[in-house]
């Protein structure tokens, strides 16, 4: 299944060029008072709201998807967590080029360990990139994303992918530069995360997924998730040895080689097998 957030933060059910609206599903979720859960809502209660879309689809209203303003697929994550230099293409590329180094330490995953971005940074493909700090450079990051799908503490790397809800495209906007990497990364809309989120049961391997991103129709990054150097599997080992990741908690899995600058008025296709492909317009902030 694709689910999708659209418009006004109806939810939606893609099916080739069209989606079918079966915002009704939302009803199923738990009336909340203070203090607010933990995790996403619908993600939390994720096997009741798609038993009502099972419901709903027969009779759902269809929309093409192209008249739709695709919002990020997860409207309340706990957590944005990324996985720094897990290609090693893109490590050397990073450690050979100061404009990307900034004479920062490189050092690799095993050392630098996950980052953090803000919540705040989240946005969905039809809502677009707004740069800030345009004197300096801005860059595009292409990755693998995926959403956690229940409450996790210290899990083994055996049993990781039965924590996942399902696996986005995401782009990890970057403002180079000295600073320490989630303040750079943290920009409003820095974190664009959809075009939607294609269910688990769909993607049974995550790490043998070819991804890709052009702009202006100009090929920059191309690879495959075979060569993350901590896959899905290990970077959720990784992660609940440290903290409890939650249901609606989002995880960027980091991106490869081919990073580059992007400016307002850049229009950015990002595509990943078995996913899709997403359509983001840069402007200035």
């Amino acid at each position: 299944m694709r689910l999708c957030r659209f418009d006004t933060g109806r939810l939606g059910v893609v099916e080739g060029e069209n989606l079918r609206d079966v915002t009704a599903a939302l009803d199923v979720l738990p009336t909340y008072r203070y203090p607010l859960p933990s995790c996403d809502p619908l993600i939390g209660n994720f096997a009741a709201v798609t038993e009502r879309i099972r419901t709903l689809l027969p009779s759902a209203p269809t929309t093409p998807l192209s008249a739709a303003t695709l919002l990020s697929p997860v409207a309340n994550p706990g957590k944005v967590i990324a996985a720094p230099v897990n290609y090693q293409k893109h490590l050397d590329e990073v450690r050979g080029d100061e404009g990307l180094h900034h004479q920062n330490q490189i050092n690799t995953i095993h050392k630098a360990g996950l980052f953090l971005k803000a919540t705040s940074a989240l946005a969905g493909a039809g809502e677009g990139i707004a740069l800030r700090k345009l004197e300096r450079r801005n860059d595009h990051e292409v990755e693998l994303a995926f959403v956690i799908g229940k409450t996790a503490r210290g899990v083994s790397k055996h049993d990781a992918l039965d924590y996942v809800a399902g696996y986005c495209i995401g782009l990890d906007i970057t403002i180079r530069g000295a600073e320490e990497r989630s303040l750079r990364k943290s920009a409003d809309s820095y974190a664009i995360l959809g075009p939607w989120m294609v269910t688990a049961d769909e993607i049974p391997n995550p790490g043998a997924l070819e991804l890709s991103l052009s702009v202006n129709g100009s090929p920059r990054q191309q690879s495959n998730t075979r060569h993350l150097i901590l896959g899905v599997p290990e970077l959720v080992e990784f992660a609940t040895s440290f903290y409890t990741l939650y249901p609606g908690d989002i995880f960027f899995t980091g991106t490869p080689e081919g990073v580059g600058p992007i400016e307002p008025g850049d229009t950015i296709v990002a595509s990943i097998e078995r996913i899709g492909s997403m359509e983001v317009k840069v402007r200035a902030a």
